[in-house]
């Protein structure tokens, strides 16, 4: 294994071991704190055993080859999309904080939409670098079609969060494949018009904004995580509070433990720890677009970039949203926040890199 592979596994692997202790921590104190019947390990042992599962998905994908996985992503896109049906079916989906975003899968939840976010742009670069003829207008608007399918259920589950991912991911790739401009700017920008004409005719709309400027105004509402988070985040000061400590996450902020959990961990580590995170994100994202940059087969190319992309971008929402900078879009921490469906899907974009990478390694070799 060469230092990239190993520096990109040695970051990876941190933040997943900072987040699973911060995981046991955030649940354990809500057990405790709720005298909820249930282990206080129940948390860190799901986690796990998700982690376990990934790393197995991982070295499957390692084995079969990214140009593989390349040619079956509309096979695999098709099937995620039917699953993406299944979770409005009752019995079978699973409804929490009134979203149908899951599926009941043996008592454990499965969240399609977190594979599918993936999945699009691979079946993207797929039929783009496969093509034979010219990739034209008529050919884009084809493939767009077919993405609008997944993409509005996920809309209506609602997931508005991994919509945006998504929208901002595949303008990543307009970009990374040289697309005609005329073929989606002026499209994108009737969408974008037309819907923020639509959004200011809604009653809620503003009052959102309103409350993303000022949290403060609907404590017992939408402002009320945002207004902890950034109690959490400021108290923790320069060096934080120390590993358990933190107040705030004694039932102060709900679903600590996901996608807030990055509050939790300012409160306790403080800016130093914050800033260790950041950069360890950082070398992932620097690794990941060497790996792409020194990567000759336009595919691997591709698929590199938006791979690195689509993590540092979530990433980037998550610890937006923390901070305040950016409004609440339910976006986990990459390999940091708990979430089972979301740490397979990054575990098996990690591989699929290093298996870039290591094909490139093999071709100079030959």
């Amino acid at each position: 294994m060469d230092k990239k592979s190993l520096f990109l596994l040695l970051a990876v692997s941190l933040i997943f071991a900072v987040g699973l202790l911060m995981v046991f921590n955030t649940t354990a104190a809500e057990i405790l704190d709720r005298a909820l019947d249930r282990d206080i390990h129940y948390a860190f042992i799901r986690q796990s055993l998700y982690a376990v599962l990934g790393i197995g998905c991982a070295i499957a994908v390692w084995f079969i080859g990214y140009k593989t996985l390349l040619n079956l992503s509309g096979y695999i896109l098709v099937f995620f999309t039917v699953l993406l049906v299944l979770v409005f079916i009752p019995g079978i989906g699973l409804q929490i904080n009134g979203a149908h975003r899951w599926i009941n899968v043996f008592g454990n939840s499965f969240q399609p939409s977190e594979f599918v976010k993936y999945l699009i742009p691979m079946y993207y670069i797929h039929r783009l670098t496969s093509s034979k003829e010219p990739f034209g207008l008529q050919s884009f608007l084809k493939l767009m079609g077919l993405f609008c399918i997944p993409m509005g259920l996920i809309l209506i589950e609602p997931d508005n969060g991994t919509v945006v991912i998504l929208f901002a991911a595949m303008v990543a790739l307009f970009l990374l494949t040289r697309l005609k401009a005329a073929y989606w700017v002026l499209p994108l920008l009737a969408i974008l018009i037309g819907g923020g004409v639509v959004a200011s005719q809604m009653k809620h709309v503003p009052d959102r904004i309103r409350i993303y400027m000022h949290p403060e105004l609907d404590l017992q509402g939408k402002g009320h995580q945002p207004h902890q988070a950034k109690i959490a985040a400021g108290s923790g000061g320069l060096m934080g509070k120390g590993f358990g400590e933190s107040l705030q996450k004694m039932n102060y902020l709900p679903e600590a433990r996901s996608d807030y959990i990055a509050a939790i961990f300012a409160e306790e580590f403080g800016f130093i720890g914050m800033s260790v995170l950041i950069l360890l994100y950082m070398i992932i994202a620097l690794i990941g677009y060497s790996i792409a940059i020194s990567c000759e087969d336009p595919k691997g190319f591709y698929l590199a970039s938006i791979l690195v992309f689509l993590i540092g971008f979530q990433a980037f929402l998550n610890l937006g949203v923390v901070s305040g900078l950016l409004p609440s879009k339910g976006t986990n921490l990459p390999f940091f926040s708990q979430g089972g469906s979301s740490l397979l899907a990054q575990f098996i974009a990690v591989s699929l890199i290093l298996n870039i990478h290591q094909e490139r390694i093999y071709a100079k070799t030959r």
